[in-house]
């Protein structure tokens, strides 16, 4: 789980690469919305099931953030 933090190495793409005041869902390209669809037909691979959990929950969290900034 801890190893799905690394879908934000993406952040190192953005110029700058830190914005207090965005939001990473649908700016970031591993948190797209077509990223997210991914994740959730990941689920339903018994291989993959803990991964899309842990990349679902950080999408969650990112998505609070952004909820938090308005």
């Amino acid at each position: 789980m801890i190893a799905t933090m690394l879908v934000d190495v993406d952040h190192l793409l953005a110029d700058p690469i830190y914005s207090p005041n965005r939001c990473s869902i649908n700016f970031h390209i591993l948190h797209t919305y077509y990223a997210i669809g991914i994740y959730v037909i990941l689920l339903y691979f018994k291989k993959f099931r803990i991964v899309a959990v842990g990349l679902l929950f950080h999408m969650l969290t990112d998505f609070i953030d952004c909820l938090l900034m308005k």
